[in-house]
């Protein structure tokens, strides 16, 4: 279990993962050590997986960023989503159980690149049955 300074600690990491631990022990009213000590906890209990960066697609050249349901054939999900993590355009991917049996995220230069990733790369995946993308507008949080 956590306490309230530890959901503190995740909070204000999960907003920006390079905080200094002497930030966070001074709105807890604890010393760093003490800081530096449960982040560890927080880290071997598997909370705290790791660390990483955000970035910006738009200012990498990727002016689409789209949330992509993939259906396959059952006995192909496995295999259409071993593909599909090869990809370069495609950022994060997850199984589901909504609407489509494969969720990724990807990333466009144009129209153009967008089609072309719908048309002849994932569409040609042998046992992908539909694609349905989902242009992103704007992200709120």
């Amino acid at each position: 279990m956590i306490d309230e300074r530890d959901k503190i600690i995740l909070d204000m990491l999960v907003k920006d993962a390079r905080t200094p631990f002497t930030e966070i022990a001074k709105r807890l009213g604890i010393s760093e050590t003490a800081v530096r000590k449960r982040v560890r906890a927080l880290e071997e209990k598997g909370i705290i997986e790791g660390y990483t960066i955000k970035l910006n697609p738009k200012k990498l050249g990727y002016s689409l960023v789209t949330i992509t349901g993939v259906d396959t054939r059952p006995e192909k999900l496995f295999e259409v989503a071993e593909k599909l993590k090869e990809f370069e355009f495609v950022r994060e991917l997850y199984l589901s159980s909504g609407d489509h049996m494969i969720m990724a995220v990807i990333w466009a230069k144009d129209g153009e690149d967008l089609a072309d990733i719908i048309s002849n790369k994932i569409g040609k995946i042998d046992g992908v049955t539909k694609v349905c993308p989902a242009i992103i507008l704007e992200r709120l949080k």
